[in-house]
């Protein structure tokens, strides 16, 4: 029996601004970028439709465990959570 890829492939959880994240696959770094800061496009800090609630938890679940997930999506502590959930979907890399 064939196994799907998509089914064996590291799974990353998180809830972000109310919304339910499931981050899985070969994902780039920006497509991680833009899932988990999903309510704020990149290059665009206008108002548009969602603003930023900080009285949310925001968390990201990895092997590691839970990380908090920054506000400012171009902060070194984004740059960090991203470089991680990137290192777990590619664990061959």
């Amino acid at each position: 029996m064939a196994a799907d890829a998509s089914t064996n492939s590291a799974r990353i959880t998180g809830k972000v601004q109310g919304k339910d994240i499931l981050l899985y696959g070969r994902l780039s770094k920006e497509e991680i970028r833009d899932k988990v800061w999903w309510w704020q496009p990149a290059g665009e800090r206008e108002e548009h439709g969602h603003e930023y609630d900080d009285s949310q938890e925001d968390v990201i679940a990895t092997l590691g465990g839970y990380y908090e997930v920054p506000g400012d999506p171009d902060s070194s502590d984004a740059d960090e959570l991203v470089d991680l959930v990137y290192s777990e979907l590619r664990p061959d890399e």
